[in-house]
């Protein structure tokens, strides 16, 4: 179960790392072309969004790889999910919108499982 937890969260980390390095290096590509958005304008607020992706993610690593907490990541999929879901419920926006909140969501939700599935198994074969 341990092993499984941790990629899950190198995993996820990736992910927004990935997220992050895209809307950096390629801010109107990844927000018009593959996010359906319109318009970027300026690209310093797709670029931020990469940023703080970035910084996320590499919470999310020092976090579980110092304390083996995963409280960010759980708190940040959680807000995330909030946030696009009601977005997308306001109207206006592209796909990327739901999609993404319902892979933030799942994330979140997966990772939560995973560590009350870690910890009944480990109650239950001690060491």
């Amino acid at each position: 179960m341990a092993r499984l937890e941790r990629w899950l969260v190198i995993l996820i980390a990736l992910h927004s790392a990935a997220v992050g390095l895209f809307l950096v290096a390629l801010p109107e590509w990844s927000a018009i072309t593959l996010g359906g958005w319109s318009q970027v304008a300026p690209a310093f607020f797709p670029r931020q969004a990469g940023v703080f992706h970035l910084v996320l993610a590499v919470g999310y690593l020092i976090e579980y790889f110092q304390y083996r907490g995963i409280t960010l990541l759980v708190t940040a999929k959680c807000i995330a999910t909030v946030f696009l879901l009601a977005s997308t419920l306001a109207g206006g926006v592209p796909w990327i919108v739901p999609a993404s909140g319902l892979g933030d969501g799942l994330m979140g939700i997966s990772i939560i499982l995973v560590r009350r599935w870690r910890a009944s198994s480990e109650r239950a074969w001690p060491r």
